[in-house]
């Protein structure tokens, strides 16, 4: 058999893998088989055909994968949904006590709550989002 014809067969192999592990780095070596597929038709000599393996499997991991699992991991730490509204700004748009009121936050009308249940915070105020509970806000204003 030819050897340009393993290494495509390998390169086949790695590729199928990498569909079902997903580590980013089958993938490469098999892109890597690829092309040393390519210059063992050329006709380059079995020891150069490792070497050239082993330098593009190096240069795709060592460069390429961290590149790659940065775009495909999310952002560490990120909130979304209602914790993502958690220490935001809020605008007053009916009085705000400890029995109830409204703020806009980001375009949205809520029903809110005082955090100090002692405060009346008027219309018109700017307003931080303590804490959401359920479908209310929580809120304190700002200084």
């Amino acid at each position: 058999m030819d050897p340009w014809l393993i290494w495509l067969i390998v390169a086949l192999v790695l590729g199928a893998v990498e569909i079902f592990t997903l580590t980013a780095a089958l993938g490469l070596l098999g892109g890597a088989a690829l092309v040393t597929a390519v210059f063992a038709a050329v006709g380059l000599p079995l020891p150069l055909q490792f070497l050239v393996f082993a330098v593009v499997s190096t240069v795709s991991l060592a460069f390429v994968r961290p590149v790659v699992l940065r775009r495909l991991s999310p952002p560490p730490g990120g909130r979304f949904g209602v914790d993502a509204l958690v220490g935001g700004v809020a605008y007053v748009t009916s009085e705000v006590s400890k029995l109830g009121g409204r703020v806009r936050i980001g375009g949205e009308e809520w029903t809110a709550r005082a955090y100090d249940e002692t405060l009346v915070i008027p219309p018109g105020t700017t307003v931080d989002v303590i804490e959401i509970k359920g479908t209310t806000a929580l809120v304190y204003p700002r200084e």
